[in-house]
């Protein structure tokens, strides 16, 4: 558990863990430099309980944070938990339980729920209400182009899965989408509670607000990375659907990946237009192009069943996540 300036919300935080139902857990808390009493707080739950370790970052940010703390562990099974946010008392017994039943390979998660004083933005419910909905069906990871699909303090791995996946070794931010992508390169499969088993707690100062590792621009550069390593066919047409800011973002990037692509929109002021010397061409032009991978930067889910329906009137059968990857909520 990373830890920086936590201090209003961190015992709340190690209270929840020392309420879990089972006993034989330990926690490696690591303070990043925290200049309030988070380092303090940690220190008195450590000396009450040898259960909690905590320790000093000894370089900056999450990902040291997290290597520090793996390489201090001993556990079988390996979760996270965010200084800021609350476990209800049955989350580790049952993402435990979970892995027990169905074996290594397998990723246990649950339901999620945020909470604030002062009330939750639309934002955060509806990614909320998606990230549930996709949990309930262990189907995450048929949308991990969209938005993470893992919710990063709640899940649990065996510990030679979350070895064999590449741990906290990467370098890229933002690091929990990056282990959801290496989880889905693994090929794991999603097992998963019906039950609330973390409480994400949003607040104007949470680092995903506020740090620039969370920006726009990293998610979508993790996403496109991915997607040249995972999905990228050779000789398969590409094409980007949509010209607006994300569009234009992803064209930039693959311009500078020396990759070709075909760019369409819908918008008629734009059709025929020249951006970074890409012509800007008619959906229509899709029905010609044999076996083409189209990534969709269109946002909105009205929009997005409209181009499904095109994509159904040019008689392509096309499936998500191999021949059209949807990169907007």
């Amino acid at each position: 558990m990373p830890v920086k300036n936590a201090a209003v919300y961190l015992p709340e935080c190690l209270d929840s863990i020392l309420a879990q139902s089972i006993d034989n857990w330990e926690l490696l808390a690591i303070n990043d430099h925290s200049t309030d009493e988070s380092k303090a707080i940690l220190e008195a739950f450590s000396k009450k309980d040898k259960r909690i370790q905590t320790f000093d970052n000894q370089g900056n940010g999450i990902i040291n944070a997290l290597r520090l703390a793996y390489t201090h562990s001993t556990g079988a099974y390996l979760t996270r938990m965010d200084a800021d946010d609350v476990m209800p008392s049955e989350k580790l017994a049952t993402l435990r339980d979970l892995l027990e039943k169905n074996g290594r390979g397998n990723i246990a998660t649950g339901m999620v729920k945020y909470f604030a004083a002062e009330g939750i933005k639309d934002g955060y419910q509806k990614y909320e209400n998606w990230l549930n909905d996709l949990t309930q069906y262990c189907t995450n990871f048929t949308n991990i182009y969209k938005e993470c699909v893992i919710p990063s303090p709640c899940w649990m791995l065996h510990r030679a899965d979350l070895e064999a996946c590449g741990a906290f070794r990467a370098d890229r931010y933002p690091e929990d989408y990056d282990l959801c992508f290496r989880m889905y390169e693994a090929r794991f499969k999603v097992v998963a509670s019906k039950q609330v088993l973390h409480l994400w707690r949003d607040h104007s100062t949470r680092a995903s607000r506020n740090d620039n590792n969370y920006a726009d621009n990293r998610f979508l550069d993790i996403k496109l990375y991915y997607f040249l390593k995972l999905e990228k066919k050779k000789n398969h047409p590409l094409v980007i659907w949509g010209a607006g800011k994300k569009g234009k973002n992803i064209a930039q990037y693959l311009l500078k990946k020396e990759v070709n692509f075909h760019w369409v929109c819908e918008n008629e002021r734009k059709i025929g237009v020249d951006i970074y010397g890409q012509i800007l061409k008619s959906p229509d032009l899709i029905s010609h192009l044999n076996e083409a991978q189209i990534i969709i930067a269109v946002a909105g889910e009205k929009t997005q069943k409209e181009i499904f329906t095109q994509l159904e009137n040019f008689k392509l059968k096309k499936e998500i996540e191999i021949d059209y990857f949807l990169f907007c909520s």
